[in-house]
């Protein structure tokens, strides 16, 4: 009887590549993963700091959890290794000139009282809220049955009328539509330009709204992982090593024959050579393309808009961090915190946009993460109490160690807001120059090509016949592609990695 297994070369060993390792060994394939660093991770891993001769880790990347599917948190076997947990206290936003932060509450008439008091807005937010909603199902039932997306689909599902609004229309649009306030809009722009310089007037820029919500292990919202964002890489690739998944770490992919299936790399005891029947690149689309060594597929991705234009400073406080405007609720020092340098569309768009002509730094938008009171509500008690402040705009030119000045403002205009500053015992910039050295990503991005026309939705792809297989790369046969930069992106964790996988398998049995 024909052996129906198959075995499949998986490159990269960052969130999308363990996820599709972990689907296709339990399929009943044979998997080796091949990673260039010295631990699985990609941009999911930590580094540690050492203060008062004391050792603190913290994420070197990603901090947050919220964009995984719950399907893949269990199906993985993630859940039953790790803690996780979100906040219940509402996100807390602040404008320039605003004494008191305004909550975003979770219930729809809450949350219009809200942003009609402190920003006097009367448009439609209860409507925003349900055909936000109604789109991320839509969303998610494409995520989960492997779909790959597409304008009809959406056109079916949700209506010509919100198929327009929410998907292949511009962001300055979809506000518009629902609201008056120029705080309001501003706030629902940020997703926008979360991972580079995507304009609100871009088609499909409406898009990223839904698509950054469309996270179901939180429900939707954002939390934390005990021990830190990085412990799901890191069961992830135990839980993958018990199953059987062969994993290569350390070692230098020179070659993907995509033809014959041989991956020519090299480890620290000479060259290697293995042979497959498929090969899934889970890494930026560049690399995949230079290791194929195919000219069309390496025009092309040469030719994609790829620049990062986010930072992220990382805190580290003796005593725990005492906010200003604390609620004296339970949960207010987890509470997610957004401070605005600008207050209205115009502004917001030239920000995002100035660094791209050669400013080193021009101040849109901080998110603040309290890592270390999360922490805390997990029952770990850290030496150190920690923040992550990601923000907006950086230009790719210079490394954190370089910009002592962003450094000063950053921690400045987070600092104001805490009532205990003098506890701030250390800081690290990280920059999209920082990221491009060190995780390899083509500008900087987090995300490898930005969420712009003709890479987002539909066009999120490198397939030459989308319609026959989604993640199938360029022409080739035996290649598929599932990194950050295929539908619906990196940030949706693993997702990628499922759909992908998800397609594959038929594929693989023929």
């Amino acid at each position: 009887m024909t052996d129906p297994s198959r075995h499949v070369a998986v490159i990269g060993a960052g969130i999308n590549g363990l996820v599709a390792a972990n689907y296709l060994q339990r399929a009943g394939h044979r998997v080796t993963l091949l990673e260039r660093s010295d631990q699985v991770g990609g941009a999911c891993v930590s580094e540690s700091t050492v203060i008062d001769g004391i050792r603190q880790d913290y994420a070197l990347g990603a901090s947050t959890l919220g964009l995984m599917q719950d399907f893949v948190w269990q199906q993985t076997g993630l859940a039953d290794r790790l803690e996780i947990w979100a906040t219940s206290h509402p996100d807390l936003v602040s404008f320039p000139g605003q004494k008191e932060p305004t909550r975003l509450y979770a219930d729809a008439a809450q949350l219009a009282r809200e942003f009609a008091d402190n920003w006097g807005e009367r448009g439609d937010v209860a409507a925003f809220v349900s055909d936000q909603g109604r789109v991320v199902r839509f969303l998610q039932s494409g995520y989960r049955a492997g779909r790959p997306p597409s304008v009809d689909d959406a056109v079916a599902a949700l209506g010509a009328d919100l198929a327009a609004l929410w998907i292949t229309g511009s962001a300055r649009n979809l506000l518009d539509h629902y609201f008056t306030s120029q705080r309001t809009k501003t706030l629902m722009a940020m997703d926008v330009s979360e991972s580079g310089p995507v304009s609100i007037d871009e088609p499909f820029s409406a898009f990223i709204l839904p698509m950054m919500s469309s996270g179901s292990v939180f429900g939707g919202d954002y939390g934390f992982v005990k021990g830190g964002i990085w412990q799901i890489t890191r069961e992830l690739g135990r839980i993958n090593r018990e199953l059987g998944v062969e994993l290569e770490l350390s070692c230098t992919v020179h070659e993907a024959d995509a033809r014959s299936g041989a991956v020519r790399y090299e480890v620290a005891d000479g060259a290697r050579e293995l042979r497959a029947d498929h090969i899934v690149f889970a890494t930026d689309p560049q690399t995949a393309a230079r290791l194929t060594g195919e000219a069309d597929l390496i025009d092309h991705t040469g030719g994609q808009k790829v620049l990062g234009t986010s930072g992220k400073l990382n805190l580290m406080f003796r005593e725990p961090v005492r906010w200003k405007h604390d609620s004296g609720e339970p949960d207010s020092d987890t509470a997610f915190r957004y401070f605005f340098a600008t207050d209205n569309l115009e502004d917001f768009e030239e920000s995002t946009f100035a660094v791209v002509d050669g400013e080193d730094f021009v101040p849109g938008y901080f998110q603040v993460y309290c890592e270390g009171a999360s922490m805390r509500r997990m029952g770990l008690v850290e030496p150190f109490d920690r923040l992550a402040v990601f923000f907006k705009n950086l230009g790719l030119g210079s490394g954190g160690a370089q910009l002592p000045a962003v450094v000063a403002e950053v921690e400045a205009r987070i600092l104001s807001h805490v009532a205990n500053p003098e506890d701030c015992a250390w800081s690290r910039l990280l920059t999209p120059a920082d990221l491009q050295q060190a995780f390899g990503f083509p500008g900087g991005n987090i995300e490898h090509t930005m969420l712009v026309a003709g890479q987002c939705y539909f066009d999120r792809n490198y397939a030459q016949d989308p319609h026959q297989r989604f993640y199938r790369f360029g022409e080739l046969e035996n290649v598929s592609i599932c990194g950050s930069s295929t539908y619906p992106c990196g940030s949706v964790a693993g997702t990628p990695a499922y759909m992908c996988v998800k397609e594959l398998l038929p594929h693989l049995r023929g």
